[in-house]
This record gives C-alpha cells, structure tokens and sequence, in this order.
C-alpha cells in the first residue's frame, strides 16, 4: 500500500473537522470561523462561507446530500442547503463540540459541552437533553436507531432517537482516558453493530451495541483525534498527536502510514466509495491521497494465491474455482506458490505452507516451516525445498530452515522471476534483467546460463512448453518471441503487457495489453478479442486473466488459430488446437474441411468428437474402398460433397471421374429431377426413361400416386402403373390402360385383370382376358365369380374346359348342400370317380336319416354310373356287378321306404293291399343279407298286419312267428303279442283272391315263396309294378340267335296283319233293358297268336327255360302289346310282352320301371316326375 498525494492547501487556521458530500464531488471544512468548500477531484477552494462567530469545531453533512450542518463556539448549529445556502440556526447553552446526521430519518444530533439537541426538520423546536460530562463526538448506528455519545470522563453512552440513554459504557482509564472520536462500522458483513473507539489513554478499542467489548484492544503509542471507517468498512483511518494518519484493518492491526504531515491530524475522512483519503492539520493544512493498494500475489499452473483485506491470504484453484483463506493476522507482504508449497512473508518472518494430500484438488494447507526474521526483498519465489530471494540484482537461495545456500549476483536489476519447474531440488528459474539479459538459473547451480540478450529491459517472461521458444515482453510493450536454440527472433507483436504460453500446445500464445486478449499461433496473424486485465497463464483453451484484484479463468474458444491452419490446409495441427477447446460448430467445420482435404484420419476423429456417424460411415466406406485398391480422389471428394449437400460440384466430379450414373443416380435419390434432366441433356432414351420411372416413384413414395401412374405410363411401365392403380382402387385408370395395351403384353394385362377380379369388375376383368385370347383365365374368372351360365355357353363352344367348369360347379354345388346337383356336375365333367364318391356319401347319409326314398334314387344313380362305367371293357364285369347290385338295392330301399313310413308315422299313405305286396315282395328279396336301415322287424309286422286285415291268415301266423324269434322294439311289443293271439282264432289258410297268377304258366303261386319272386312252376321271373309290387301281366322274352335288337324292333314296328276274329257278341234290344249276350264255341276258343303258343311249359322243371322268338314271331307281335329295356352296352336288352293289351302297362323311359299305366300317371301328377328316378316328365328320354 502506498499514498500518492493528490493535491494539498493550506489556511491560516487549524481544521477541526471536514465532512464530504455523499457523492463525493464536494469537500466541507471547518477552518476557523468559517467553513470552506472545495472541489475533490482538483483541490480548488470553490465558495467559503460565514455564518459563525466563532471557530467551527464540527460539521456533518445529510446521506441524502440535500443539507449539511456545522458547530461553532459561539454556541450555535447552522442549517446549510447543499446550494451552500444558510437555512436555519439554532443555539445551545455551550459550545457545540460535534454534528451528526441521522442515516436514515436524517435527524440530526448536536452536542454541546452540557448537553445534546435532536432537530428534525418536521419539528419546529429542538428538544435537548443534559449531559454529565463533555460530549466529545457522536455517531448513528446504520439503522438510524441508536445515536452513540463519546465523553470527555471516558463513558460512552448510547442513546436511542428519543435521546433516552440504553446502555452505559465505561472506559478502564475514567476521566485519564477522554473518549476523543467515535465511528461505527459500515460494513454489512457484519451482523451486529460494530463502534470504534479512540481515546485519549493511546487505545483503540471496539464494542458491540449492547456494550460488549469485542476484539484484542490496540495500543496506539500516540492521543488519537480522529477516527474513521472506509465506505464499506474494510479499514480504518486514524491520525492524532503522531502527526500522521495510520491504516489499520477493521480488526485493529496497523498496515502502514497514509502520510506524514508537521502538526496534530485533527480530522481524516474516506471519499466516499473510493480509495482516496483527506487529511486536516493543526497548522491548516489540508492534504488529498489516493491509496494504492498493490497486487501481492503468486501464480503456479492453476493455482492462484492472492493478498485480501491487506492481512489474508486467499487461495483459488482457477480450475474447479475453490477458495481457501488463510488468516495470518499481520500485513502479507509477498506470496509465492509453486506445486504443493505456498510461501508467505510476513513483516517479521516467513510462513512456509504445504498441501495435506497430493490430490490435485485439494485445498487444504498446513504449515510446513516458520523462517523467523526480517527480510527485505523485491521478489518471492519458493520451489519445493527453498525460498528465493530477489533484492536488486542479487538473488538469494535461502532452505526452509533460513539458511544461505547459494547466491547469484547480476549485472543489472532483476525485473522478472519465474519458477519453469524441474525435480526438487533442482528446480530451473527463468530470469529477466533490466538490461534485457535473460537467464535460466537452476537452484543446485551456482552458475546462471544466459539464454539471450536483447537491447531493451524486460517486463515479462514465458518459455514453450517444450523450452525451444522463449517469449518476452519488454518494457516498451512489445512481445517477442525467440528460438531458444538459434537465438533467432521469430516474430514479434505490439501492445503487450503480459505474455503466456499454451502449457498443451507448442505454437500457442497470448499476450495481452490495451484493454485486448491476442492470441497467436505459429506465424499466423494475431486474432484479438477484447479483455481486461493482464494474461498471467494459458492452459487449454483457459486464459487465466488478472483484473485489478481478481484472477479469473477465461474460456476462449480455439477457433481463430484453428481457422488459420485450416486455411493452409494444416489439418492436423487444426486438430491439435481443436483439442484445446473449440465450439461444436468449430469441430464440424475442422472435419468437413478435413473431409474435403481427404484428410480422413483427422475427420473421422473430428466427427467421433460431434458424434455425427453419418460421415464416419462415409470415411470408413472410402477408407474400405481405398484398400480395395481405389485411387481416384475425384470420386472419394464427390462422394463428400454429395454429403455436404454440394450436388452441383459432386455431380461434375462424378462426371469428371466417369462416373455419370452415379450423379444421377444421386440426382433421383433426391428427387431433384429437373437436375438430372438438365445433367443428361438431350443424352440416351433409355436413361430419361429411367429418370421419369424414378420420378414416378418418388410421386408414389411422397403420396402423389396418380401423378405417379402417369409418369409410369408416360415411361412405358405400364406394370408399375398397374399395380399403384390397382392398390388404390382406380378402376377408370385401370380400363384405360387395358384398353391401350397391345394384346401381345400379357404380364401387365393379366395384371389388369388380377385387379379387376380384386375390385369386383370381373364384367372388364372377361374383356382383357377375351382381348388376350386367354380362354382358361376367362373360365377360372366365372368359375370364381360362380357366373355359370357364362361358364357353361363356354363350355359349349369349348368342349375342352368341361372339367375345368363342372367340377368346380359340382363342388359349388356341394359346398351348398346341392349335392344331387353336384353328383350330376361331376358325372356330366367326367370325374366318376368324384361323383360316384359324392353319390355313395349321399346314400349313406339318407339310410342313416331313414330317408329311404332318396337312399333308393341315390343307389339307381349309383347303379347307372357304374353302368357308364363299365363301358370301358377293364373293368366291364366288375362293374355290371355292382349294376347290378345297386339296382337291388334301389329296388328294396324304394319299398321299404313305404314300410318305413307306415311303422313310424300316424298315418298310413299306401293301401293295405300295397303294404301286404311290397312286405312280401321285400321278405322275398331279403333272402341272405339284410341292406343297412332295413328293419326285418318291420317289414314281418308290416306283413302280419296286412295280411290279417286282407284274410291271409295262414300268412300272417307264419309272420307272427317269425317276429318271435327277432328283437322287437318296446312299442311293437303289445302289437306284436296280441296279434299273436288273435290270428289263432282265424281259419288257417289265405284267402284266394290274394293268390299270386304265374302269367306265362298260369300257375298260382304260394304267397310265401321259397324260391323267391319266380314262379314255382315255371321259374318265370315275376314283374312288378313299381308303385303297388303286384305281379304285372308281362313275361319276358329273349331273340333266337343272329337277330339284332335293331331288327327286332324294326320287325315288331311291321306289325304284319293277323286273322280278325268275328265277334261272338249278341244285342238285344227290349222295351225297358238291352241285352249283350256272348256266344262262343270251342274253336273259336282258339288262338292263333305264334307268341301264345310258346308259352306251354311242361310243370315240374327245375329249370327255368327262356321263351325266345324267331322273326316271325317278332312280326307277329304288335308294338304296343311290347315294352323293350333297351339297356345302354354292355347290358343286353330287355323284352317284355304283355298278355293283357287292353290292362295298359306304362314304362319309365329311363329307368325302365314298370307301372299300372293310371298308377303311373296318378304318381306324375302328384310329384311331377317319376316316382322312382325322378326323371321330369318335360325332360327327354335317355
């Protein structure tokens, strides 16, 4: 700390007092019995002013700078205007000894020698309030709510604004000990009211408010007469009887002497918010110092120790910004630190510090040594077992023990001292002479090496890193820079007052000066960015920057000199320097210049540090093209363009390293088409088609679909147009291309045709298939949309897709429970195997549901394929077989669907005389194996019943007795049973009109035969009606050997003419009746019909001996008199005649059924068909 005067004056009389104005322009005096008015800023005296007759002792002026007030001897306290203008007065009883103004309610307190007044300035009188001693000084806490009163008998009494007295404090000297000035602390540090205290026993003391004395008391050695706190309380001033004003801190310790002057200091005062101090004499004189506090501090790498408030020490990592103080309680006068050692000298003796732990961020300090004694020196420096000491131009190694070791004498004054670091022990010091010499000193060596030499002094030293550069500020500013090695000036800059290496970075400095930071790399020109302050470190891309008092760390982005090498294309000492610190923005502009440099080891390290991998994969594709063997630098820089977004320039280096497809393969993956198209120019068809497939599915991928399918079409892929028409549903797009297509492009036509199937048109999907001649693709189509009428006028024109059209009909069919209809399709497709599978299934399941009828019809249709099927002579017998059988099986199920329905339903549909002929004709039949759904059971009660009701009783007891011997359900029992009975009350024989007539023999037959439905006699087989099983009047009869059916049918049409009988009739006519009568005799009994005369058979045959005709009995029979099966091959025809001509007997035309021609037309009429193969009577014969 040093006081530097400002300005001085001086007056006649002595000045007891001065007060400044709070925004410190103006300056109060009390000189004599006037008051003096000066500027601050150039000691001109601007106004006196007289308003007192007698010598002022005191002035105090308002916080809020509006008034000030002064008291004089002649008893009286003026009001002054801060326009210097007098605006009230009042008295005391005795001379006023000291002015006070309230902080805040800006009351003021005067005191007197007696007593003390409290004027405010609402109040019209001024209250008073007696004193028992001299008031001396008074003072206002900083909350304005307490006035302190300092006594001439040593107490000092505390008053409130009320002036009623709170506490009492009495000095140890009494009245030896004047209290002579008084002042509270400023400060808002502290929590309590701080009241410092100067007496006339030499002693400084301080007390809280409540009257508690705090702190060590301070001997002065001298009467003090003024005390006085700086504006935010950090020191003290005090002046007195020593003719000097000393500084003390706000603890009491004594830091120095602000200025020495030849009388008493009666008065002393801080400008307000500033260092500058004002100091009043015995003898007039006025004197006006600025204090300068200087920088006492020390610097190693990151950490930074500093001087605060003159007593401490404050350490500050610049790093992770930790502080540590340490209180040493006496005026620091140097600091030095260097690795875990921190020195401290003190005006007595020197602290040696060490770190508690080798933690890089610990903070905490110990003390190591204590060097006891006095020393003078310029510089401090410590190394990690010794203390330096520069004085002048000698240079002093001291031990921590304060032993001498080792001492280097200079030819000129030392200027700068710095630690560069080494082993303990032997740790190197780079020096700066006055005479611009530059030495490094290593503390083990008594020998100093001169570095270099230069003609000016130097301010300011640093060495590189790697201690090959050295730079220098010198004491006309300038920065240079020197090869240590060469002793070659490299280069040198203006305007410097601190310099620094970067300790991560060879070619790295910065200097600062005039208000501005430079930063230099290499030879590159300087970049500046404004900064105050001084440049003491540079570590990364932290600038560590001492302004006025505080060390701060800066961060400041490498980017400049990364910008320069980058422009030299200097990409990896770009890097180097990015690693320093530089922005995001920085490190992507660092890799793309890279990139684009084909640098690709620094970009890829660029873009790992931005975490972009979208271009490490990049740099690692043309990294794996390159060791494939790639070389072309041409096409690795387009690919980075294209990257970068640059397309024009990547396109014509594609162009130029012959790669056009690529740049317009890029174009299109951008959907920068116009591009493209400029870029091939009026260039190959084939490639603008390309252009315009890739634009259409661009249209398609950004949902532009119809723009889409007209650049497909428009680029001839009519498929792709398709295809996006056809998922979008445009069936007009869709006919439209159809429509234009040629017939001969059948992929995207079928395509055409798929999606009109898929969009229900299957009407367009007939017209593309018709337009492209696909005639099986049309026939799928109907039968996929079951269009069969359509399908079958196909099948017409084309035979060749029946069994691509019936067979899917026939299992439409039967999908839809139409299985007749379906058994039909499949026979009429060809696939018997299919239908006959169909028809067996049928079968079963209508014996299983007891629908006999249908069972009945299913077994003839099975028996009539198999027929068909047995055209083929492979399998001719076995087929005929099972014709055969089936037909058996028709012929049973058929009737016993009447026997079904009479035993299981209320009501009887038949006459009795057709149940009691169809059980015979079933029990006849059912000679070895019972079919499935035959009830023998059934079909004997059905019989014993009926044959009852009709007379045949001896049938019926034979029928009655076989049911004993079956298994008879619970609800025939009682039936059964009593039956049983009462057909033994019945004649035992049947009744003869029952008797069944052998036509051709004339023989009756039993109406239980053994051998079946033949005559006993004649072995003739019996034919039946198909609706009521009586035996009809036919015989069969079988062609002599050689005639043909065809010719016996054409015989039979000749019908040659036959002798006509006369008639034997007899009419008789009466008056009330006519009479018919027959007359007849034996020869005329006779009959000349050849066919009659082949029917005498001798009885008692056991064989049965076929009629067969020769040609002229064919000619002789009549054609009506004759029904023919005619049996489609290889069955044989059938001929049947009937002896009955006028009992007309009706044929089924296709299942060659016989009926009674009125029974047969009554069953037509009732179901509309025949009643046994349901044949309609519209449709045509087989």
């Amino acid at each position: 700390m040093r006081a530097v005067l400002t300005w001085r004056d001086k007056v006649e009389q002595c000045i007891y007092d001065l007060a400044f104005k709070p925004d410190g322009t103006q300056l109060i005096l009390a000189a004599g019995n006037r008051l003096l008015v000066y500027d601050t800023s150039d000691g001109t005296l601007l106004q006196p002013l007289k308003g007192h007759k007698d010598t002022v002792y005191c002035v105090a002026y308002a916080k809020d700078g509006k008034r000030f007030a002064s008291g004089s001897a002649d008893k009286s306290v003026i009001i002054w205007t801060s326009k210097l203008e007098g605006i009230l007065k009042y008295t005391h009883n005795d001379s006023i000894q000291s002015v006070s103004y309230n902080p805040v309610t800006h009351q003021l307190a005067s005191c007197s020698s007696s007593d003390f007044g409290l004027w405010s300035p609402e109040q019209k009188s001024v209250p008073k309030y007696k004193s028992s001693s001299k008031i001396t000084c008074c003072g206002w806490t900083n909350d304005g709510q307490y006035l302190a009163l300092g006594m001439f008998n040593g107490v000092i009494s505390i008053r409130n604004k009320n002036g009623e007295e709170k506490v009492k404090i009495e000095r140890p000297g009494g009245s030896l000990s004047p209290i002579w000035s008084i002042c509270w602390s400023p400060s808002r540090e502290d929590h309590n009211d701080v009241l410092a205290v100067a007496d006339w026993g030499q002693k400084l003391s301080f007390y809280q408010l409540s009257g508690k004395q705090i702190m060590r008391e301070r001997s002065l050695n001298f009467d003090p007469c003024c005390v006085s706190y700086f504006t935010k309380g950090e020191y003290i001033l005090l002046g007195g009887s020593d003719k000097q004003v000393s500084l003390f801190t706000k603890d009491g310790v004594r830091l120095g002497t602000v200025g020495e002057q030849n009388s008493w200091v009666w008065t002393c005062k801080v400008k307000p918010d500033s260092n500058y101090v004002v100091v009043g004499c015995q003898d007039g004189t006025i004197s006006f110092y600025q204090l300068i506090f200087s920088t006492v501090h020390g610097l190693y790498k990151d950490r930074y120790a500093y001087r605060d408030s003159m007593t401490d020490v404050i350490v500050q990592h610049l790093i992770t910004e930790q502080k540590v103080r340490i209180k040493c309680k006496e005026l620091v006068k140097k600091i030095a630190i260097y690795k875990n050692r921190l020195a401290i000298q003190l005006p007595e003796k020197i602290l040696i510090y060490e770190l508690c732990s080798s933690d890089s961020s610990d903070m905490h300090y110990r003390v190591k040594e204590k060097m006891v004694k006095k020393f003078e020196c310029n510089l401090l420096v410590v190394c990690s077992n010794h203390i330096i000491l520069c004085q002048e131009k000698r240079l002093q190694c001291l031990s921590f023990s304060g032993v001498k070791e080792r001492e280097w004498q200079m030819e000129s004054l030392i200027r700068y001292i710095k630690v560069i670091g080494g082993p303990p022990g032997r740790e190197g010091l780079l020096v700066g002479l006055k005479n611009g010499q530059i030495l490094k000193i290593f503390v083990d060596n008594l020998f100093a090496i001169v570095l270099l030499k230069q003609a000016t002094a130097v301010r300011c030293l640093d060495m590189s890193a790697s201690r090959n550069k050295l730079a220098v500020v010198d004491e006309n500013d300038t920065c240079l820079v020197y090869d240590i090695h060469t002793k070659e000036l490299l280069f040198q800059e203006s305007n410097a007052n601190s310099v620094a290496w970067n300790t991560q970075c060879e070619d790295m400095l910065c200097f600062s000066g005039g208000g501005y930071l430079n930063i230099k790399a290499s030879t590159f020109p300087v970049h500046q960015q404004k900064l105050q302050g001084f440049v003491v470190g540079y570590n990364g891309s932290k600038i560590f920057c001492l302004h006025v008092f505080s060390m701060s760390a800066v961060e400041v982005p490498q980017s400049a000199p990364m910008y320069q090498y980058l422009d030299r294309k200097m990409f990896k000492e770009a890097y180097q320097i990015a690693c320093l610190g530089v922005t995001d923005t920085d490190w992507r502009e660092l890799a793309m210049e890279a990139l684009e440099g084909l640098e690709f080891e620094t970009a890829k390290k660029a873009f790992t540090r931005v975490q972009d991998l979208r271009y490490l994969e990049l740099i690692n594709s043309i990294e794996e093209r390159k060791k494939r063997g790639e070389t072309n630098n041409d096409l690795f820089l387009a690919d980075v363009f294209s990257y970068q977004g640059k397309f024009h320039e990547a396109a014509k280096l594609y162009k130029r390293s012959g790669h056009e497809n690529l740049a317009l393969d890029m174009y299109t993956d951008l959907r920068m088409f116009e591009y493209a198209k400029d870029f091939l120019g009026s260039g190959d068809p084939k490639e603008t088609k390309m252009l315009i497939t890739k634009q259409a599915d661009w249209a398609r991928n950004i949902n532009e679909p119809k723009a889409a399918v007209e650049m497909y079409i428009s680029a001839g892929e009519h498929v792709k147009a398709i295809e996006l028409s056809g998922d979008h549903g445009w069936v007009d797009m869709l006919i439209d291309i159809a429509r234009k297509l040629d017939k001969a492009e059948r992929e995207p036509l079928l395509m055409c045709a798929h999606y009109f199937k898929k969009l229900d048109n299957p009407g367009y999907a007939a017209e593309t298939y018709l337009k492209m001649g696909d005639l099986k693709s049309l026939v799928q189509l109907h039968v996929e949309t079951q269009c069969w009428d359509e399908a079958f006028a196909l099948s017409e024109k084309h035979p060749e897709f029946k069994d691509d059209i019936y067979v899917p009909y026939a299992r439409w069919l039967a999908e839809n429970d139409r299985f007749e209809e379906a058994q039909k399709a499949f026979h009429k497709a060809g696939r018997q195997r299919e239908a006959v599978k169909v028809l067996e299934q049928l079968t079963h399941n209508a014996v299983v549901e007891s629908r006999f009828n249908d069972a009945a019809y299913y077994y003839w249709m099975l028996s009539m394929q198999c027929l068909e099927i047995a055209q083929d002579p492979a399998q001719q017998d076995l087929m005929v077989g099972k014709f055969h059988h089936f037909q058996h099986l028709a012929e049973l199920y058929h009737g016993y669907h009447a026997i079904q329905r009479y035993t299981e339903e209320p009501f009887s549909f038949h006459l009795p005389e057709t149940l009691f002929n169809i059980s015979r004709f079933l029990l006849h039949s059912l000679t070895k194996d019972t079919p499935l759904g035959i009830s023998k059971v059934n079909t004997l009660f059905t019989l014993a019943k009926q044959s009852k009701a009709l007379g045949a009783y001896k049938l019926a007891r034979h029928a009655y007795d076989k049911l004993q011997g079956l298994k008879v359900p619970a609800r025939f029992q009682k039936s059964i049973e009593l039956g049983s009975l009462t057909i033994r009350s019945k004649p035992f024989h049947d009744s003869e009109e029952l008797v069944p007539l052998c036509y051709r023999c004339s023989t009756n037959n039993p109406l239980l035969n053994n051998l079946g439905t033949v005559c006993i006699n004649c072995r003739q087989p019996f034919v039946f009606s198909a609706s009521s099983y009586e035996v009809l009047h036919l015989v069969e009869f079988y062609l002599e050997e050689g005639i043909t059916d065809e010719e016996a049918v054409s015989l039979i049409d000749l019908e040659a003419p036959r002798h006509k009988r006369e008639s034997k009739w007899q009419e008789t006519t009466g008056s009330n009746s006519q009479t018919l009568r027959l007359e007849e005799t034996q020869e005329s009994m006779g009959d000349d019909d050849p066919f009659t005369a082949k029917l005498s058979f001798e009885q008692g045959g056991s064989e049965f001996v076929p009629i067969v005709v020769s040609r002229s009995v064919l000619r002789s029979m009549s054609r009506r008199d004759v029904l023919i099966k005619r049996w489609p091959p290889p069955l044989q025809w059938q001929y049947f005649r009937s002896l009955l001509p006028d009992a007309p007997i009706t044929m089924c035309p296709s299942c060659f059924q016989m009926f009674h021609s009125e029974d047969y037309e009554l069953l037509v009429l009732q179901h509309t068909c025949c009643p046994y193969c349901r044949r309609r009577i519209d449709d045509a014969g087989p």
